[in-house]
């Protein structure tokens, strides 16, 4: 897990040559034109990011997802959302769709932290993440998500 700045997203780079494209994108620029639920396309199914706009939603009405094949960059552009972590190996898992690499599991977090505007998370294979969760009651969030395959 990395959680840091946007402005700092450069100094993560040399972890996988996948993962720096996405790094490199992390400008007002790239994110600024990225258009809701349309899938902008670096390079294929590699690496892609697309924009999110919802409703933050109750912990309890949660759970936690996790990908063997990717990575995610989670990116808050406008609201804050609550997001734990935990390993995968510790939670309970209730359903498994390995066709779209998402799995779902139930259990208590490790790692919990608050996303705003400038921030943003990557999340490994090895961190089950639960997202949406509201901070204060409901709010309109708008986020940008990148899918960074780490498959050979």
């Amino acid at each position: 897990m990395i959680c840091a700045s946007c402005r700092d997203a450069l100094s993560y780079r040399g972890i996988h040559p996948s993962l720096d494209l996405a790094l490199e994108h992390i400008t007002p620029a790239f994110l600024d034109a990225l258009e809701d639920n349309v899938r902008a396309v670096l390079l294929g199914d590699q690496v892609y990011c697309t924009r999110f706009t919802y409703e933050t939603i109750p912990l309890e009405a949660s759970f936690f997802e996790a990908h063997r094949r990717y990575l995610d960059i989670h990116l808050m552009l406008r609201g804050e959302e609550a997001v734990a972590v935990a390993r995968p190996e510790d939670l309970t898992l209730f359903e498994a769709r390995e066709q779209d690499d998402f799995y779902a599991f139930w259990g208590q977090a490790r790692h919990t932290l608050v996303l705003r505007p400038g921030d943003f998370l990557a999340v490994f294979p090895e961190d089950a993440h639960r997202i949406k969760v509201q901070v204060n009651g409901p709010r309109t969030v708008s986020k940008a998500v990148f899918k960074v395959c780490l498959c050979p």
